[in-house]
């Protein structure tokens, strides 16, 4: 099967927990697709086998590669691969009832979410200087992700903003079940409430399985491993795989110890490490071993590789721009006396504010480059627009998607008029939908030109729900955005040709992602589509996946390289503060620091043949020049570890400085 002896201990061992460490580079993938494979030729059934994974990306490659291996037969059954929300979606759609949802509840996006947000906080009159939509909304995602809920969030308060959220809440919580809508926490801790309240549902959802297999389990969150843990109990066969040394998303609820304390929660498990890389050369994963071995909190494992290269170099500069034209001068070099392309080279950094400078070095240079962190695609106002307008045809009770779209071209519904609708609604306690149906008493109050529109939309909508819930299509769906008049908006919004012309082809995009979501599921709904699409679905993939696959510089930070390679990379900006960040340096705590560590560990990991450092000696903070301080980590990686303030650069190489001077 073309695995080596780790690889193969991990596909072959098949009963009991096992825990799979795995290093950056190690064949990860290929292990866990190869053991699904050698699990149904054992005999099991392919629907008792249950892969989740955390990303639609990955749960796209994992399908591909698991189908590679298996029979073609169009009535061979698939092993159920999913990620965590798209898993948790399927049980919250047959059991989210029983604690007070409708199962047809709406998914709420980023902006959806702030559209509630500012409602509660007007209710409760706190003003955004006193706390803005998006602090409230990052508070309660950090309660849910540690598992807390409203009653315990008061416990919690360390400030006054804090004091504030956890009074909003509750009221949020109450907000988003009037609407029938749930955000993309709720989707975790519903599930955990479900299974813990009502143990037979868990025992019946359990019972689907006789295999689970987890990836980039040193990700997972409080919600996330109960969750896990409650389904694999009964059979006890879990298998996870991970890397505690590429643990860095802590700051959105991710548990390091989790993986770490495996053993604990399961005692029977076995280890297996993989250790043999095939992506970077000794040389980069030696400096790799070096750095996170200075982790306390970590599972011993050393990545080693036969592939033998040049000495990673760091490149110490005057300042911030000097940096840049020193790194885009090599790139451009490399370029010139390589085969290498501009998609070869990737330049990682720590902060938003990094890019600015290696753009514009980039673009004088006239070589190709994308910035990873973009624009998502779901943010375009366009796609938002027409996503809202499918949303009218499933959830109509979702008031955040009807009032984005109901004067949307304008239709006769000016705000006196939805107003009258709004004040009604919240009166009796109802959806604006309800208020806007012809029974209202709302209608007797209004001339006839403002009823005639508001019945018109009505109408509208039950048609065409009827019409699409018949048939589902990329012509039905075309047809109900001609109904809609949606181009009209385009031309009123955008005069310019050219920006009409992108803003229509992103609403093109959205009838491509139906025309695959049905591709691959034949008789799929639209409330399926919608699931899809708020999951960040088949073909909704964001600004920065697009840019991937162009012939491009990458600038990313490290956060979003993770998963990737390049034959180059560039690390900058390496000095105390940037990485590790000021935020960790200022936490009393050694868990932040190892963090930021494992951050570096990421970078470096994700070099196959070349790897640079780059630092300042002075940069630009607030319009003056102040003097840096070099990261720890270039100590840590080059064995110099005793961290001198001043050193000197010698060949590429870090050496510490007797006279208290640095050269640049």
């Amino acid at each position: 099967m073309s695995l080596n002896e780790a690889q193969k201990e991990a596909v072959e061992t098949l009963k009991g927990p096992l825990l799979v460490l795995a290093g950056a580079g190690t064949g990860k993938t290929r292990v866990v697709t190869y053991r699904i494979a050698r699990l149904i030729r054992s005999g099991i059934a392919p629907e008792r086998i249950l892969a989740v994974t955390f990303t639609n990306k990955a749960e796209r490659e994992m399908q591909e590669r698991v189908a590679a291996l298996l029979p073609r037969r169009s009535d061979f059954k698939r092993p159920e691969i999913s990620n965590f929300h798209s898993l948790c979606v399927r049980i919250l759609r047959r059991n989210i009832h029983l604690i007070g949802y409708p199962n047809q509840f709406s998914i709420y996006d980023r902006g959806d979410q702030e559209s509630v947000a500012r409602e509660v906080l007007r209710t409760v009159k706190i003003s955004s200087g006193a706390l803005r939509p998006g602090d409230f909304l990052k508070q309660i995602s950090a309660w849910k992700s540690s598992g807390v809920r409203p009653p315990a969030a008061m416990e919690m308060i360390q400030s006054s903003k804090d004091y504030l959220a956890a009074r909003c809440y509750a009221l949020y919580q109450r907000k988003l079940n009037d609407l029938g809508a749930v955000d993309f926490d709720d989707i975790l801790l519903l599930t955990e409430d479900i299974f813990s309240d009502f143990p037979d549902v868990l025992e019946r959802e359990s019972s689907r399985f006789d295999h689970i297999l987890i990836d980039e389990y040193q990700d997972t969150n409080l919600s996330q491993y109960r969750i896990i843990s409650g389904l694999a109990a009964p059979h006890r066969n879990l298998c996870v795989v991970g890397d505690d040394d590429q643990a860095i998303y802590g700051w959105r609820g991710a548990e390091v110890r989790h993986i770490l304390n495996f053993k604990k929660d399961w005692p029977e498990a076995k280890t297996v490490r993989l250790e043999e890389n095939y992506r970077s050369t000794q040389q980069i994963l030696s400096w790799a071993n070096r750095l996170i071995d200075f982790n306390a909190f970590r599972h011993a494992k050393r990545l080693r590789s036969i592939v033998q290269g040049e000495p990673p170099r760091i490149l110490q500069c005057k300042d911030g721009e000097v940096e840049a034209q020193r790194v885009v001068s090599s790139i451009k070099q490399r370029l010139a006396e390589t085969k290498r392309q501009p998609q070869d080279f990737a330049i990682l950094f720590r902060t938003n504010e990094q890019p600015r400078a290696f753009e514009m070095e980039l673009r004088s240079s006239n070589i190709p480059y994308s910035v990873f962190g973009g624009q998502s695609f779901f943010d375009r106002k366009e796609v938002k627009d027409v996503i809202s307008y499918l949303k009218t045809l499933v959830y109509p009770n979702d008031d955040v998607a009807l009032l984005r779209v109901i004067n949307t071209p304008p239709r006769g519904l000016g705000s006196t008029t939805l107003g009258k609708f709004r004040e009604f609604a919240l009166s009796n306690k109802t959806s604006l939908w309800n208020a806007l149906k012809s029974e209202s008493p709302v209608y007797s109050n209004l001339d006839a030109k403002a009823a005639e529109a508001a019945t018109s939309f009505v109408r509208l909508i039950q048609n065409q729900s009827r019409k699409i819930h018949r048939n589902f299509s990329t012509q039905s769906v075309d047809e109900f955005l001609e109904q809609v008049r949606y181009k009209d908006e385009l031309e009123r919004l955008y005069p310019d040709e050219s920006e009409r012309k992108d803003r229509s082809d992103s609403v093109g995009e959205v009838l491509t992602a139906i025309a695959i979501f049905l591709k691959e599921h034949p008789g799929g709904t639209l409330a399926e589509f919608l699931d899809d699409a708020s999951l960040g679905g088949p073909d909704f993939s964001s600004q920065e996946d697009k840019k991937s696959k162009a012939n491009a510089v990458v600038l990313s930070t490290y956060h979003a390289a993770k998963g990737l390679e390049f034959k180059e990379v560039y690390m900058v900006g390496m000095e105390e503060g940037i990485l590790p960040h000021r935020r960790s340096l200022e936490d009393v705590t050694e868990e932040s620091v190892e963090e930021e560590r494992r951050l570096c560990y990421v970078g470096v990991t994700r070099a196959q043949y070349r790897l640079t450092l780059s630092l300042a000696l002075s940069r630009l903070s607030r319009g003056k020049l102040k003097p840096t301080i070099p990261s720890r980590f270039l100590y840590e990686l080059t064995g110099q570890a005793q961290n001198p303030r001043y050193f000197n650069i010698v060949n590429g190489m870090i050496h510490p400085s007797s006279d208290g001077r640095r050269n640049a």
